[in-house]
């Protein structure tokens, strides 16, 4: 069957801010054969999303300009090669673009059945989130149970998710967040210790703690002296972003003292082998979590498609405590 019409999208043509936003009728994505295509009920907002927008994205190959790295939906048609989904099922994916959309084609191993007991709409601020706490704290990090993690921006969607996931399986959270309000909500969603960056400083305090033995960095720069004291011996840090700058100064003597692990990840621009390594990983871990409640999505706000432009401005803003998320229906 070949599916032919149009649909509306998310576009930027021109790097800018929220406003550079624009919601267009495009042609239906054709499927490929190893492929599923989703008729989308949502997608998830994130920082990716802001960064391509403002034209600093890095696209993998075959990337679209129509924003959108999550999505949830049903199966409106398979390529030929695909054996594991069959239209009508209800899903989620993690997408290389092209989620801010009425319907996205995406290869299989990057789609995953929708979670029970989760909502549609909120089941698609799951994928991204989940993939990337999986890939970066439990494959990267190997942690461990009983061990302690410090998250940055523990309210945010990475970090409302990862306090939650990393506390089911066993282990210590830690976070910062930027407000006394934002500290007691991640204090709510299963924090050890919350503490405010703005009037304390982290380093000192996760020291005195005890240390953390991985930390999930999304600042780098301005961040790294204040991690590296927070790193108990044989720590590991994984940053996932520069919001504090691309650059630092760092002390090798600590580094080398503390038996200190740093690495940098990305999960955008890997593979399709390596993403459907990475999906599987996470359905394993994390699904049945979802499904017997002691992990939950945590959607902040929902938007419809064409309110895209109030959704990103919203997310701008930074007072959003969870996912937010795109209705395309």
């Amino acid at each position: 069957m070949i599916l032919r019409g149009d649909m509306r999208a998310v576009v930027i043509d021109t790097p800018g801010g929220p406003e550079a936003l624009e919601v267009r009728d495009f042609a239906i994505p054709l499927v490929r054969s190893d492929e599923v295509l989703i008729k989308v009920t949502a997608a998830g907002l994130n920082r990716t999303d802001v960064i391509q927008r403002g034209g600093r994205a890095n696209l993998p190959p075959g990337a679209t300009n129509i924003l959108g790295l999550e999505v949830s939906g049903t199966v409106e048609q398979v390529g030929e090669s695909v054996t594991g989904f069959k239209p009508g099922q209800l899903v989620v994916a993690l997408t290389d673009s092209g989620g801010y959309a009425q319907f996205v084609s995406v290869p299989e191993g990057q789609v995953a059945r929708a979670p029970q007991n989760l909502g549609l709409v909120e089941a698609a601020g799951i994928p991204e989130v989940a993939a990337t706490v999986v890939l970066n704290v439990l494959m990267t990090g190997k942690f461990a149970p009983g061990e302690t993690v410090l998250i940055h921006g523990g309210t945010g969607g990475i970090g409302s998710f990862a306090i939650q996931l990393i506390k089911a399986l066993g282990g210590n959270v830690l976070v910062t967040s930027g407000s006394d309000e934002k500290c007691v909500q991640a204090r709510e969603l299963g924090a050890d210790l919350a503490i405010n960056y703005r009037t304390e400083n982290f380093g000192e305090v996760v020291q005195a703690y005890g240390g953390a033995d991985i930390i999930l960095d999304t600042v780098a720069g301005s961040y790294l002296d204040a991690n590296l004291k927070a790193m108990s011996t044989g720590g590991r840090m994984i940053t996932i972003g520069k919001q504090g700058g691309a650059s630092a100064n760092i002390d090798f003597t600590l580094l080398m003292k503390k038996k200190l692990t740093l690495t940098g990840s990305l999960l955008r621009d890997r593979t399709p082998a390596k993403k459907r390594e990475i999906m599987a990983q996470t359905v394993k871990i994390v699904w049945p979590l979802l499904e017997s409640g002691a992990v939950q999505g945590t959607t902040d706000k929902i938007f419809a498609l064409d309110d895209v432009v109030a959704a990103h401005r919203y997310f701008d803003e930074g007072t959003h405590q969870g996912k937010i998320l795109l209705d395309c229906r």
